[in-house]
């Protein structure tokens, strides 16, 4: 449901293999839900369609729509500065960064690859496996629970086991003893954002825009929300993805590498899309100790948690907004955000006029719109005090790449603001 184009490889199952091609198979929907609830918002599961334009799939949004918090619209083509925080509009024209692009004079981190397997894991085994004859077959095709517009019914998972790349990038030079700032990227080596990831750290870094610092690129668990392996990792509103890493990634990688990563939150970051950008704001969120900085590309702050969890009935949308469907006994809730006293976490997060919007049908449930998802987000934010910076971006659809390759020097910059660049030793 969360796609990343770069990531298809990664997200299907060998049975499904040999029937991707199928035109049987059921692909998102991207419009209004049959019998869906638009005209009456005080009713349970109501989606808002105020400012979008419905002739395109997804629908295209209005970033001046009403209930949008109020936005700088910038030049077209300007990104906005890495000294400024709040609300900004770009596009409709993507020019790629030029620190994204690869130059021959400057020195290249090193890299090295690992692979993790469930059986060797505590907290992620056995893992989660969705039987499927096509990619997101099962997804595209489910009803929700009578009544419940909000909980999926999803028969075709099972305990499996899941096997994933670990790519590790250390910056040129960096061969002593001190400890390293580092980020955790989620859906790591997914096509050539991993690449251009580092590429951009090669290049600020010799420049002295940004301090040396390391990359544990973390492959997903495989295929794709509800009933996967991926959305147990990243669409649980939990601290289980952090403490994975922080117990079973981080010691593998200081003891293959003899490498010290930083116990410092402060130099410590976590970035990810779609649902692995969702997942790096809960790292921050339910483990502040470990984590400060968090960078997402069109995060999925909406009801992707499965198995549904009646003390979170939302899922991520929770984060920003209240549960969108009808009374629930001894639960009130206007956010964990808006209840909860003020974390520190800084966040740079985009999404697009084009990002997703209820590419299931059998979800009509008022929380599967990523923009207003987001746009959220940005509301709840700015009321707490939040240090943020976020991007709608005109001209761009879910995980946008050239979005990505336009922002990402800048976005890199914002998040790392304030923290001490340190020498190479």
């Amino acid at each position: 449901m969360n796609k990343l184009p770069a990531l298809i490889g990664s997200l299907l199952v060998s049975v499904a293999t040999a029937a991707v091609a199928q035109t049987t198979c059921p692909t998102q929907n991207n419009t209004i839900p049959p019998g869906a609830n638009t005209t009456d918002p005080s009713a349970p599961f109501f989606i808002d369609t105020t400012g979008l334009d419905l002739s395109t799939q997804p629908p295209t949004r209005d970033p001046f729509n009403p209930n949008y918090p109020p936005a700088t619209q910038l030049p077209d083509g300007q990104v906005p500065s890495t000294a400024t925080d709040g609300n900004f509009i770009i596009g409709a024209t993507h020019t790629v960064a030029p620190e994204t692009i690869a130059q021959p004079q400057v020195a290249k981190g090193t890299i090295t690859t690992f692979t993790l397997t469930s059986t060797n894991s505590l907290l992620f085994n056995p893992g989660e496996v969705r039987d499927e004859p096509c990619l997101d077959a099962v997804i595209y095709g489910a009803t929700h629970v009578p009544g419940d517009n909000s909980n999926l019914i999803e028969l075709a998972s099972h305990p499996g086991t899941w096997t994933r790349a670990v790519d590790v990038y250390i910056p040129a030079g960096f061969h002593g003893e001190s400890e390293l700032p580092f980020i955790v990227m989620g859906d790591g080596g997914a096509g050539s954002f991993e690449t251009t990831l580092f590429t951009t750290l090669d290049n600020l870094i010799a420049q002295h825009r940004l301090p040396p610092m390391a990359v544990i690129s973390i492959a997903n668990g495989g295929q794709d929300a509800q009933g996967s392996e991926r959305g147990r990792e990243y669409d649980t509103v939990s601290g289980a993805y952090a403490e994975w890493v922080e117990t079973e990634v981080l010691p593998f990688v200081e003891a293959r590498l003899k490498v010290r990563l930083t116990s410092n939150p402060d130099g410590r970051a976590a970035m990810g899309f779609s649902s692995s950008a969702a997942a790096a704001f809960s790292m921050a969120w339910f483990h502040p100790e470990l984590y400060h900085r968090v960078l997402g590309y069109s995060p999925t702050m909406v009801n992707q948690q499965w198995p549904h969890d009646p003390s979170l009935p939302g899922g991520a949308w929770n984060f920003h907004s209240p549960w969108a469907g009808g009374p629930i006994p001894n639960f009130t809730m206007n956010g964990l955000i808006p209840d909860s006293p003020r974390k520190p976490i800084r966040f740079w997060f985009e999404t697009g006029d084009q990002d997703l919007f209820y590419p299931a049908l059998g979800l009509p449930d008022g929380m599967h719109d990523w923009t207003m998802a987001n746009e959220n987000m940005a509301k709840v934010l700015a009321a707490k005090g939040y240090q943020y910076q976020f991007i709608f971006s005109h001209n761009a659809h879910h995980v946008d790449g050239p979005t990505e390759l336009q922002t990402l020097p800048e976005a890199l910059q914002w998040l790392w603001r304030g923290y001490p660049a340190q020498a190479v030793d």
